[in-house]
């Protein structure tokens, strides 16, 4: 099978210089590709003149991750795609396990890594970890990262099971699969749009796995730090938009009026905090969320799986019944 890695950039001249060379030393077979979403910065001469290797693919704008790799994937010939964030540093041997597990789990259809913390290789790093689950109310969460509580990496999950959803961090995918999905909902622009994606296929029965022989380096917020209140609005908005979009018919209002309200108690926690830029982003989230109702609504499939969630309330088992790590969530 033919692999494409292929790495979407916005401004991020300095994370090509620093990581694209054990990328490109640890992905013999691999074509590599950068996509690059309208950079502002030196990124294309950088490509261009010490990556001769690497092929380019320049979008018109700065379409964001999910028009941005839709675009891209449109130029890619492969029947594999490795959708490689900018800040990634890959270890020897990375996609051997996945394209083994491809060649030999024909039902699988994505792939994640294990992904550690580039600044503290010992950790589980915050976007992806051990693999994605969600909880009814379409809260994402982790093994090895519940919330902001991150644990060490002590091979607990050595393990390769099914998830729910793999991170856009780093997400493998066969190039068939993606086309049946229509790609990534661009509306989201950015910010769970993997996990809207790995939802669809969820629904339409493909599987997620997690395979932890492949493992990965994540510096994690280079484009858009945690703490942005534009970050709180895209998350807040999407995640409302993903719930329209996947949940079952029986439970979708009752589920979004509730999260509504979780919305507003985490919003109000925010200006308790002295954080009233992130008060009004998810304000703002929900304002959008209603304007854009409708369009997500009619963007349903035909059939949304039940059972698609670890447990009912992360908020509950985190914040109430003190469960800091995976194995404490039920």
């Amino acid at each position: 099978m033919k692999i494409a890695v292929v790495i979407l950039n916005w401004n991020g001249a300095s994370l090509l210089e620093q990581f694209l060379p054990t990328i490109i030393t640890h992905s013999v077979g691999a074509t590599i590709y950068v996509a690059d979403n309208a950079s502002t910065d030196e990124s294309l001469t950088v490509l261009k003149t010490h990556f001769p290797e690497v092929k380019i693919i320049q979008n018109a704008a700065n379409y964001g991750f999910a028009k941005g790799y839709n675009e891209a994937l449109k130029h890619v010939d492969a029947e594999i795609l490795a959708l490689v964030n900018s800040d990634i540093e890959v270890t020897p041997n990375w996609l051997d396990p996945i394209m083994e597990t491809f060649a030999s789990q024909k039902q699988t259809a994505i792939i994640q890594p294990k992904i550690l913390d580039f600044k503290d290789k010992s950790k589980f790093e915050y976007a992806g970890a051990a693999g994605g689950f969600i909880d009814s109310y379409g809260y994402p969460f982790c093994r090895g990262r519940i919330f902001e509580s991150i644990e060490h990496d002590l091979g607990q999950y050595d393990d390769s099971i099914e998830l729910f959803w793999a991170s856009g961090a780093c997400l493998f995918i066969r190039k068939d699969v993606f086309d049946d999905l229509n790609g990534f909902d661009e509306s989201f622009f950015a910010h769970q749009e993997e996990i809207d994606l790995c939802w669809r296929a969820y629904n339409k029965r493909y599987i997620t796995k997690y395979v932890p022989s492949s493992v990965v380096y994540h510096v994690g917020g280079a484009t858009l730090q945690k703490g942005n209140p534009q970050k709180t609005f895209l998350n807040f908005r999407n995640s409302l938009l993903m719930l329209t979009k996947n949940l079952p018919k029986s439970s979708l209002f009752k589920i979004l009026f509730k999260r509504m309200l979780l919305d507003g108690i985490a919003a109000f926690q925010f200006l308790f905090q002295g954080k009233p830029k992130h008060f009004i982003a998810v304000l703002k989230a929900h304002y959008h969320f209603y304007k854009n109702f409708s369009s997500a609504y009619h963007k349903r499939e035909k059939f949304q799986r039940d059972k698609y969630f670890r447990t009912k309330s992360i908020v509950y088992s985190h914040f109430i019944k003190n469960g800091t790590v995976f194995g404490d969530i039920n």
